[in-house]
């Protein structure tokens, strides 16, 4: 098999495009153009790996002082040693061969090679099929090798490499169905999650997952994951890593507040927080005090006055008196800031999130305190507002200023981030309120009944 174009070719073809500038080419001109330097390189990958197998068998990387061929090939291309580890895998499945009589041998892969001569498909294409046919069963490999050679590459003419290897995946799970169970079996076996506090502060996490639990976190973290739909022309400005981390806190969030969940010691699972009253009491705007920070008791580790006040707003508080070896003096009872006959009507009038825009807010939602619980703010509807947890924390960390007007709030943005702040309705509209928009703006006719044609 030879190349689609020699190094003659390409000189000449790199002198036409030279003699005649793309910005004067056609669409049309542009696109074939793409497409026969695609198919020339991987013609050009198909000769070089025919040459890398003819290398390795007359021992030239030994001849260089290398230990492999792998080794001598990644120094002398300057590429990665996977890289060149994989090309000598396909290499050897590629190329033809011949006899001591001169007689000439087949590819081990004939139907791959072809579709490589021809340039129509690419190197990481060919190494999906090798890995993919390497890991068949002995009898599969002997026995049925033309015929998946074949398959795969009739598939990988049609699609791309990722693509590629899902198919050779299900192709192998047919073919060998004991190892394929034993392999998910040796996966449960591996999982592990292990986590720990950094210095920081922060919590790391490090997580294999069987593919059965995996599919089952891709499952819940990718909805929750999703950017949040543009707001004012604004795309959401979390990275993706933001995204999930803010999906798995949702999640713990839901799971937190499932009766399902097993108890600890009689009560369901709960996040603990020690602070001192004065503290949580004190104004965030009055910074010329110092402040001393809570406690996280899972973790032994500080969080400011001012993320408790965001904690406290929808929460179970039980008061302590302590003394000043931190040994409980003397204990209330657990008092929550937002019972369910209240948070089930701010659902009713707010939604699961009444901020301006948010329209699908993940995670269970928070009971915001418009004046703080702890500043003695009544814990009703006209001091209640309902946030998803990414808005409550906006709400806090920005200042918003809120206010419930006839039954609806409203959200008046900081100067920081609008400077005329100008104030912005939030909340669901009830059906009330969007018959007397629409009949505001269309007012219906007098009379007899009208069809109205559209």
């Amino acid at each position: 098999m030879t190349p689609l174009m020699s190094v003659s070719d390409a000189a000449e073809g790199a002198e036409a495009c030279a003699r005649s500038a793309p910005v004067s080419w056609t669409d049309a001109d542009v696109v074939a153009r793409i497409q026969e330097l695609e198919e020339s390189m991987r013609a050009a990958m198909f000769e070089q790996l025919r040459l890398i197998a003819e290398a390795e068998r007359r021992g030239l990387f030994g001849e260089h002082g290398a230990r492999s061929m792998p080794a001598w090939l990644q120094g002398l291309l300057n590429i990665d040693y996977r890289d060149a580890r994989g090309r000598v895998a396909v290499a050897h499945n590629v190329e033809d061969r011949a006899t001591l009589h001169g007689e000439p041998v087949a590819a081990d892969l004939p139907a791959t090679a072809a579709a490589m001569a021809e340039g129509a498909i690419g190197l990481e294409h060919a190494r999906v099929i090798v890995a993919g046919i390497k890991k068949l069963p002995e009898h599969a490999r002997c026995h049925r090798l033309a015929e998946v050679d074949s398959m795969l590459a009739g598939w990988a003419r049609q699609m791309p490499p990722r693509e590629l290897a899902i198919i050779a995946e299900r192709l192998r799970y047919l073919l060998d169905q004991d190892g394929a169970y034993r392999d998910e079996e040796n996966q449960h076996e591996a999982r592990e999650l292990h986590y720990t506090t950094a210095r920081d502060g922060m919590m790391v996490i490090k997580a294999r997952l069987d593919r059965e639990t995996g599919a089952k976190f891709a499952a819940l973290v990718e909805p929750l994951a999703a950017p949040r739909p543009e707001l004012d022309g604004e795309k959401d400005p979390r990275t993706a890593g933001q995204r999930n981390a803010d999906a798995l806190g949702a999640i713990l969030d839901l799971a937190a507040g499932s009766d399902e969940m097993p108890r600890a010691g009689g009560q369901r699972p709960h996040l603990t927080v020690t602070v001192d009253f004065d503290e949580l009491k004190r104004g965030l705007d009055r910074g010329d005090e110092d402040g001393m920070p809570g406690t996280l008791d899972a973790t032994d580790r500080s969080i400011t006055a001012e993320n408790i006040r965001r904690i406290a707003c929808d929460c179970e508080v039980l008061p302590m008196v302590l003394d000043s070896d931190g040994i409980p003096l003397d204990m209330g009872r657990t008092k929550r800031t937002a019972p369910a006959h209240i948070r089930a009507a701010l659902l009713q009038r707010d939604g699961v999130c009444a901020f301006p825009g948010c329209d699908r807010p993940p995670g269970a939602p928070d009971a915001h305190h418009i004046v703080s619980w702890i500043d003695g703010g009544p814990t009703d509807l006209s001091n209640l507002v309902m946030l998803c947890g990414h808005h409550h924390r906006t709400v806090h960390g920005q200042r918003w200023e809120i206010a419930v007007h006839d039954g609806r709030p409203t959200f008046t943005p900081p100067s920081t981030v609008d400077p005329s702040r100008t104030p912005r309705p939030g909340g669901r509209a009830t059906p009330a309120q969007h018959r007397a928009l629409i009949e505001r703006h269309l007012p219906r006719p007098r009379g007899p009944a009208h069809a109205l044609a559209g």
